[in-house]
């Protein structure tokens, strides 16, 4: 929890920093995950709801930042979208590999 205290203290501080710079992190994060649903998808097996889970999560940080909604919610928001991302990320490579 001090982990998490710290960073958001940081993100609070440097909040017209850090939101450019999540924006564009979240975003190639979530288009990298984007590709790799895509390219286990066949055309009998489409991974719908890995890709809507996908596009929710990083809308909905963008969305929160669009809204000027509190600096917590951003913050948390970003966590994850971020999480979300990179298991899907993790899940689809390793069903690609294998």
């Amino acid at each position: 929890m001090n982990t998490y205290n710290n960073l958001f203290k940081d993100f609070n501080d440097n909040y017209i920093l850090y939101i450019p710079l999540s924006i564009i992190l979240q975003s190639c994060i979530g288009s990298i995950a984007a590709m790799f649903i895509l390219m286990n998808s066949t055309a009998t097996s489409f991974h719908f709801f890995q890709l809507t889970l996908c596009v929710v999560v990083s809308m909905s940080y963008n969305a929160a930042i669009f809204a000027q909604l509190k600096n917590k919610f951003v913050f948390n928001s970003l966590i994850v979208a971020l999480v979300v991302n990179i298991m899907l990320i993790i899940v689809n490579v390793w069903i690609y590999m294998s």
